[in-house]
């Protein structure tokens, strides 16, 4: 991480791009959380770009703000490098990095990574992992193993008890698809704003989504 980005300013001016652009080049970016119980390191290794409303000059019928502000999802309407935390089918938290000037609601979710630092402390709050590789394959597995909750919404991810280090060079081989479990148009193959590390273990599996009628992800 030594040879990596972390300077705050440089970061939030990288993240205030489209996240399209953003979400291949901050593939192997680490995301650290210093809790009370210790830190946590994730080097991301699959994300997925969200735009906005309908009425806006990118409108992203997947996206959580799709249908305009709410107390919810106001994070990502403000600067970006702040986070953006949801809690979903009554069991899961979701977390989104907020991307995009001030004002024009972007954000990036957190699919997917592996863990470099806090293994311990990822695995006694991940139980359920058999591996090492599954302990933050999945958004629900990332944000869990980093501690975070509804709780760190609207918080700045590059500010104290966080850092980002973004990678020193572009990851290899990126791939780009559909967005998982995401219902209706936003899901579709209009829509490839899904990108990984091609051939990486902790990538999750694609999932097709159920009909619904609001959109499944952030």
């Amino acid at each position: 991480m030594d040879n990596g980005v972390s300077s705050p300013s440089q970061v939030r001016k990288f993240l205030g791009g489209d996240p399209r652009v953003i979400a291949p080049l901050i593939l192997g970016a680490v995301l650290t959380h210093h809790s009370e119980a210790g830190p946590v390191s994730v080097r991301l290794t699959e994300v997925e770009a969200y735009m906005g409303p309908r009425d806006s000059e990118h409108p992203d019928p997947g996206s959580h703000t799709f249908g305009g502000p709410t107390a919810r999802n106001a994070p990502m309407f403000g600067p970006p490098g702040f986070l953006y935390v949801y809690f979903t089918y009554g069991m899961h938290y979701c977390a989104n990095i907020v991307c995009g000037p001030d004002g024009s609601p972007s954000a990036l979710l957190l699919r997917a990574g592996e863990i470099v630092d806090g293994d311990e402390l990822a695995a006694l709050r991940r139980p359920a992992s058999k591996a090492h590789k599954d302990l933050a394959s999945g958004p629900a597995r990332l944000a869990s193993a980093l501690g975070l909750t509804t709780a760190d919404t609207g918080r700045d991810a590059l500010a104290s008890p966080f850092s980002l280090w973004l990678p020193a060079t572009p990851a290899a081989a990126v791939a780009s698809g559909p967005r998982v479990g995401v219902a209706g148009p936003g899901g579709s193959t209009e829509y490839p704003w899904r990108f990984w590390i091609e051939d990486d273990p902790t990538v999750s599996k694609y999932k097709a989504a159920r009909p619904r009628t609001r959109s499944a992800a952030g």
